[in-house]
């Protein structure tokens, strides 16, 4: 698989905004795949900032969290 998006740091802001939202909610990375219908290792790569996501999956994971998407963009500007 290329790496060429590993250590972008949008990818990188993403990520861990994901990572500590989750980390609020109480999910694991495997119970939050699975609300997501993500692959646990998927989304450790995601929260490791490795995957530039397709918009269908990036909205999977804010409503997973409950939360609007321009709510979810405003912590990742926080990052």
């Amino acid at each position: 698989m290329a790496r060429a998006n590993v250590g972008n740091p949008t990818l990188v802001a993403f990520g861990a905004t994901v990572r500590r939202l989750r980390q609020d909610r109480g999910y694991s990375q495997e119970a939050f795949g699975d609300l997501c219908g993500i692959d646990r290792s998927y989304m450790g790569g995601i929260e490791r900032g490795e995957h530039n996501l397709a918009l269908i999956n990036i909205m999977k994971i804010v409503e997973a969290l409950d939360m609007r998407p321009s709510e979810f963009f405003k912590h990742l500007d926080q990052e």
